[in-house]
């Protein structure tokens, strides 16, 4: 048992780790943002934070959209590979290319239609904070800076469709590359930003907002031009929006709806804790903001393994294999359990260590508040990590529906009730809200992977042996 484990363990390592890695590169644009927002004051950390959770909402959103790319390509190679096994003759050079091109053009336009929507939304949405709650002065800076972070939306979903397609074919790794030489990019340009260096304007908050929009635009570049200097990738990346095939766009969009319903729900569900705890007051949102950004830390390594499991899992049931699909869901819970482990240690061990690069220049009331949460959030994140693993394991299957069902069970009618009423009734105020999300992600966890175990065995059974 235990060699098995070992073994489909350092299988999902293949994929899993660089996808993980990517993504903590990838969060650690948001973490350095962070912690320039706290460096310049509780105010700012307050209206910077809420304008990262409404363009993470949208964004999340619209990765949503074209998450199911990465699967779909992932079973076109495989099948190709089937094919030629089962005649046992060679795959021929440019057998499947037609297909993957075609989903490459789709989840291009997918994309570009996501991105335009959203950015009008996250405007729009700014505009209707004063009627939330928020702090008068809070929402001035975050309607700013909302401004600044829309037109970044564009190239970051551009990317995400590369990524997607990059990973389906199970080439990742020029994204950890990329994504490490943004982060140094991301803190020079804050710094000249936020503070007018070499004769540019002092822009303060809103110059994070405009060096994020940068880079985004930046790592998609990147990304575009390494795949062109992949001799298995080129052939098959085509850009060509005008030549998307309606057909293919509908079948994304169809796959990807509920993909981007269930991320906006956990996303929502994130970011009305967020106003919650915003009408708590300025202090109350920072130390919510510098924990949430935590746990977004951690749950880097859950969308990792996600991503990785639900492309194997692909893959698995593509080949004919489908035991080897059932083993992949205890063996990236095992994998996650077993980080998170380590990661809640150290938080409970170590909390103003951890919480001080976000809010050592902030309010001792945000401080101890969010060492509080901490407590929580040790606990909190394996669910969180479950959760994302499930709906992975779900995409697997191509079952994109159940997830969004499911999650609005876990968080809207489980989680966000219990958040309410101990926050409010029961007067455990922004401690109370933590603790409503972690009722409604483990709520939500249990729900996803009983259903993947349910769906499987579908499977197996209509297929014809």
């Amino acid at each position: 048992m235990l060699t098995t484990l070992l073994r489909d363990s350092r299988a999902l390592a293949t994929l899993a780790v660089p996808l993980v890695l990517t993504q903590l590169a990838q969060v650690a644009l948001t973490t350095t943002d962070t912690v320039m927002m706290g460096m310049l004051g509780t105010q700012e950390l307050a209206a910077g934070g809420l304008a990262i959770v409404i363009f993470n909402q949208l964004r999340t959103m619209g990765v949503g959209l074209v998450t199911s790319v990465g699967n779909q390509i992932a079973s076109a190679a495989a099948r190709v590979e089937r094919a030629a096994a089962d005649t046992g003759t060679e795959k021929r050079e440019g057998e499947g290319h037609a297909e993957v091109r075609g989903i490459v053009r789709a989840s291009m336009a997918v994309a570009t239609l996501a991105a335009i929507a959203g950015a009008i939304l996250m405007i729009l949405i700014g505009q209707a904070l004063t009627w939330l709650g928020q702090d008068a002065a809070v929402v001035e800076r975050t309607r700013t800076m909302l401004l600044a972070l829309a037109p970044g939306l564009l190239p970051c979903l551009w990317f995400q469709a590369i990524r997607q397609f990059t990973v389906g074919m199970r080439r990742p790794q020029a994204l950890l590359q990329i994504t490490i030489v943004s982060i140094a990019v991301n803190v020079g340009l804050n710094w000249v930003l936020i503070h007018g260096t070499w004769g540019l304007p002092r822009l303060g908050l809103t110059g994070i907002g405009v060096a994020t929009s940068t880079v985004y635009l930046l790592s998609f570049l990147a990304l575009y031009m390494a795949a062109r200097r992949d001799s298995e990738l080129s052939p098959l990346l085509s850009l060509n929006v005008a030549k998307a095939d309606p057909a293919t766009v509908k079948r994304l969009i169809g796959l990807g709806a509920p993909i981007a319903a269930t991320y906006g729900s956990e996303a929502g569900f994130f970011s009305i804790t967020a106003l919650m705890a915003g009408s708590f007051g300025p202090a109350a949102l920072a130390a919510h903001t510098a924990v949430n950004q935590l746990v977004y830390i951690a749950f880097q390594v859950a969308v990792g393994l996600s991503h990785a499991a639900s492309i194997n899992v692909s893959r698995e049931l593509a080949l004919g294999r489908p035991d080897d699909a059932r083993r992949i869901k205890n063996t990236a819970l095992a994998c996650a359990a077993a980080v998170m482990t380590v990661v809640g240690i150290v938080y409970l061990a170590l909390p103003q260590l951890v919480l001080a690069p976000f809010l050592d220049s902030g309010s001792d009331q945000a401080l101890t508040i969010a060492t509080h949460l901490l407590m929580v959030t040790a606990f909190l994140q394996f669910f969180d990590c479950a959760q994302n693993i499930g709906v992975g394991l779900l995409r697997g299957l191509d079952d994109t529906r159940s997830g969004f069902r499911i999650t609005l069970i876990g968080y809207w009618a489980v989680g966000l009730p219990a958040a309410w009423l101990l926050a409010h009734p029961l007067g455990l105020d922004t401690l109370g809200i933590w603790l409503g999300l972690l009722t409604g992600l483990a709520a939500t966890a249990v729900l996803l992977l009983r259903q993947y175990s349910r769906g499987l065995a579908r499977h197996v059974a209509e297929v014809p042996a």
